[in-house]
């Protein structure tokens, strides 16, 4: 396979154009269901979810809160509310199920440009890339707690790409909107033409902390069909983490064929390109 080939024809063959993006098109939805939820007051008048990722309240009675957020909040002495702390719990336990990185396939705004780039990047044979090390966001996101606790004011939330644009399309002035656009097109454009997947996969804080959250999830991606890898290499392609694939497909027979590093993000396109039906999800463990 050339490795600048957009992959994903094989799967159409093999399993038809729907098969072959099915997570893919159930994420994007995902991603448009939770921003209408925010953007209904704001645009029509119906209030659903009031605030942004980083703190809701949805029909005035189910808070959220970013527990990163609120680990901030913490570090910088501030007392939360008891909303914050009820909304915190409910994100990390429904992230330790299901895998703190669902947040950034399937949740996060900006995961849809970072994605957009990567094709681009593809489509354009873009060979040269800045190499990062993967360590790189753990390092962000102490000094992000570090900075919380040195100044007493959460540091990140005010750089933070998916609250500005989550503040900037929804409630900000147009300054406010002009300097999301900023931000958000600095990401878009140091994906696409600095360093490959170099937001999300090595620079995001955010998504550094959500994996150590899902470190014991329940849900995972497995490759119970793994003896009939053709070895095409479709699958590392698609993948934004591409290093969390070797384990499952390398696992002995009755061994655990399921990808258990924090770095998987859950997004199931692996499983949608593999023409020979590879990967599942799987609950648990090791099929």
């Amino acid at each position: 396979m050339r490795p600048d080939r957009f992959a994903g024809p094989a799967a159409v063959a093999a399993k038809g154009r729907v098969a072959a993006v099915r997570w893919l098109a159930s994420r994007r939805s995902a991603q448009a269901a939770f921003l209408a939820l925010f953007a209904s007051g704001p645009l029509v008048g119906i209030w659903i979810t009031k605030g942004t990722l980083a703190s809701s309240m949805t029909l005035g009675v189910l808070p959220l809160t970013d527990p990163l957020l609120l680990l901030q909040s913490l570090a910088a002495l501030h007392v939360p509310e008891r909303s914050a702390l009820i909304g915190a719990s409910i994100v990390l336990a429904a992230y330790a199920v299901v895998g703190g990185r669902m947040f950034c396939s399937w949740v996060c705004p900006v995961n849809l440009l970072t994605d957009l780039a990567h094709w681009l990047r593809l489509r354009a044979g873009f060979k040269n890339a800045l190499r990062l090390n993967r360590q790189l966001r753990y390092w962000l996101l102490a000094a992000t707690i570090a900075m919380s606790a040195a100044t007493g004011s959460v540091v990140w939330e005010a750089v933070n790409p998916v609250t500005m644009l989550h503040r900037g399309l929804l409630f900000g002035t147009l300054a406010a909107a002009g300097l999301a656009a900023v931000v958000v097109g600095a990401v878009f454009l140091f994906d696409l033409a600095v360093a490959e997947r170099g937001w999300c996969s090595h620079l995001c804080p955010v998504g550094a902390f959500y994996g150590l959250i899902g470190r014991f999830r329940l849900l995972k991606v497995a490759a119970p069909r793994r003896a009939d890898c053709d070895h095409c290499q479709d699958c590392f392609q698609v993948c934004p983490e591409p290093h969390v694939i070797v384990p499952a497909l390398k696992a002995p027979a009755g061994g655990d064929a399921a990808i258990r590093s924090i770095d998987c993000t859950n997004c199931g396109r692996c499983i949608d390109v593999c023409p020979q039906s590879v990967f599942a999800f799987s609950l648990g463990g090791k099929p």
